[in-house]
């Protein structure tokens, strides 16, 4: 059975699982879908995923959605390296760490980064002024976790994936023109977060990573870089 991976160009749910792979160095068959021309509402799509919703991964008749829950599914189906953690406390830990992203991280990033990639009203050109706080404090505490290593255990786990996709979504809106508007104070990454920049390179040194990397973050004006700066 081969590996099938349904996913979009600048998912970073999507993102997370096209990254594992790479750690894992599991080939895979992809379906790259486009948002714009509605693949994922097709009834083909729809079939694997009633949500209409990327990624969604195939493995002969088994299919599974939700990149969580498809990243758990890849750490037992391909032991090695583990991005669960070797100890029961380690895997709590990066549980808990991508469970801290979904509930924290993500929520703060997103009241920032999506009006300014979307498109935004007055109200939430107010919400981008206020939200920038819990911004500063989510990218304090990632940048004190990462300052040995990674987030759990000294290697490579699944919650940085997680928070790296996120870091990563951040920066591409924090490059949008509409963020010349505000003063972020967020890029370049590195005078702050000095850290962060240190970490994102180990991530971004898997190899295959810049296969993995949305594509049009690539070609788009101004032109997003692969790394994080």
């Amino acid at each position: 059975m081969s590996i099938e991976v349904y996913w979009g160009s600048g998912s970073t749910p999507a993102w997370r699982v096209l990254l594992a792979l790479a750690a894992k160095g599991v080939p895979y068959e992809s379906h790259l879908l486009s948002f714009s021309n509605r693949e994922t509402r097709t009834p083909e799509f729809l079939a694997l995923n009633p949500r209409g919703k990327v990624p969604v991964l195939k493995n002969g008749d088994f299919v599974l959605n939700e990149s969580l829950a498809i990243l758990a599914y890849l750490n037992r189906e391909f032991p090695s390296p583990p991005l669960f953690g070797l100890s029961p406390e380690e895997t709590g830990l990066v549980w808990r760490s991508c469970l801290e992203y979904v509930g924290h991280g993500d929520p703060a990033f997103s009241v920032v980064a999506r009006p300014l990639l979307f498109g935004q009203s007055e109200a939430q050109a107010q919400a981008i002024r206020d939200g920038l706080p819990a911004v500063y404090a989510e990218l304090d505490a990632l940048n004190a976790a990462v300052k040995d290593g990674f987030l759990v255990g000294g290697t490579l786990s699944a919650a940085d994936i997680v928070w790296f996709c996120g870091l990563h979504f951040l920066q591409r809106a924090a490059t949008r023109p509409a963020a010349a508007n505000f003063e972020l104070g967020l890029l370049p990454f590195g005078d702050r977060w000095p850290n962060l920049v240190t970490w994102a390179a180990k991530i971004e040194s898997l190899p295959g990573y810049l296969e993995t990397f949305p594509p049009h973050w690539l070609t788009s004006d101004p032109p997003s870089s692969p790394h994080l700066r």
